[in-house]
């Protein structure tokens, strides 16, 4: 299992980032490497299921998510699947004295036998996150631009 955590400080208010990181269909907006996010079922609280398309690695790939916990205000969880691997996103918003910081974190199981080959995709996960961070460095100051 591959684990990763990036952490993005950001001068906006805490609950208008956890309300844009919650829906997770906004991947679309930060997330270079999601080409599509939708909302296949659920209201955006527990249960809810979203379908991913992404590139990764040189190629595209579909990953149906579920919410798996939500701590309004706080984090997210999310569970994602498909028959390449097993995807845990947990987002978590912390206030501080101005704005928040986000949390990123992601586990990657592998399977099949991708699984045998799990050394060789963590440079690729690696830059799969690290662009996701920069993205969400960029996003968030737009947002804080709207907040005035």
């Amino acid at each position: 299992m591959i684990t990763m955590q990036r952490e993005v400080s950001s001068d906006v208010a805490p609950d208008v980032a956890f309300g844009f990181l919650a829906d997770f269909t906004t991947t679309q907006q930060w997330d270079p490497g999601t080409i599509t996010t939708v909302r296949v079922s659920g209201d955006g609280g527990v249960g809810t299921h979203y379908e991913n398309t992404s590139r990764f690695a040189g190629r595209v790939s579909t990953i149906d998510y579920v919410v798996t916990a939500l701590r309004p205000g706080r984090s997210i969880d999310l569970r994602g699947e498909n028959a390449s691997v097993i995807v845990c996103d947990t987002i978590t918003v912390t206030a501080r004295q101005s704005g928040c910081v986000i949390t990123y974190r992601v586990r990657f199981a592998f399977q099949g036998w991708l699984k045998w080959i799990e050394p060789l995709l963590r440079p690729a996960v690696t830059r799969l996150l690290d662009d996701g961070v920069r993205g969400l460095r960029k996003e968030l100051r737009r947002l804080g631009n709207q907040e005035c």
